[in-house]
């Protein structure tokens, strides 16, 4: 089988049911910011392998990147659709919420902002919390001119909470603080 069809030449892809739009619908641009949040998962997952606390956070992240493509497929289907993809639920924000609760338990509490940084791993969980807000953004701009399923939001917007938690938590499992955003005076 070819990677190529020839078939998007015209500036349009399928969606799963078989209709076609524009490579610009609202529809594609939110199933572009996923892919974008998952590929970043990617990377955070190669620079935490072989690290302090990797058989804890490797799996859940390798976990996340199978429900994000799971959310692409559900994007890139109409409800009304005949074809069968799995949608997102309010089950996997509640699986989103455990593993922030489990993962924040023991971080020091936050009273102040923090700024991204720490380990090329924590920073790169930074990177995917930031892809992944804007995907939420995508995702709720897309909503306003196709129906979508209404737990697609809540779930970026809780699974970018989880990506920051889970920078913090490879920091501390490094011994590395998180670093205070001090404003600037001039």
């Amino acid at each position: 089988m070819k990677i190529y069809t020839r078939t998007g030449d015209d500036g349009s892809t399928g969606l799963f049911g078989g209709d076609r739009v524009k490579k610009n619908h609202p529809r594609i641009w939110a199933c572009g910011a996923v892919d974008e949040a998952n590929a970043a998962l990617s990377l955070a997952i190669m620079l935490h392998k072989g690290s302090e606390g990797d058989m804890e956070l490797v799996p859940v992240l390798k976990r996340l990147q199978s429900e994000l493509f799971a959310l692409g497929s559900d994007l890139a289907t109409p409800l009304d659709s005949r074809a069968k993809v799995p949608r997102t639920t309010s089950s996997q924000v509640a699986n989103l919420e455990g593993l922030i609760d489990a993962f924040s338990a023991p971080l020091p509490p936050l009273r102040n902002f923090i700024l991204p940084g720490g380990t090329p791993a924590a920073c790169q969980l930074h990177i995917a919390r930031a892809v992944c807000r804007r995907a939420e953004r995508v995702v709720v701009a897309a909503q306003a001119d196709v129906a979508l399923t209404p737990a697609a939001v809540v779930f970026l917007n809780r699974l970018s909470d989880l990506l920051f938690v889970l920078a913090r938590w490879v920091n501390y499992r490094s011994g590395i603080n998180d670093e205070l955003w001090k404003p600037t005076v001039d």
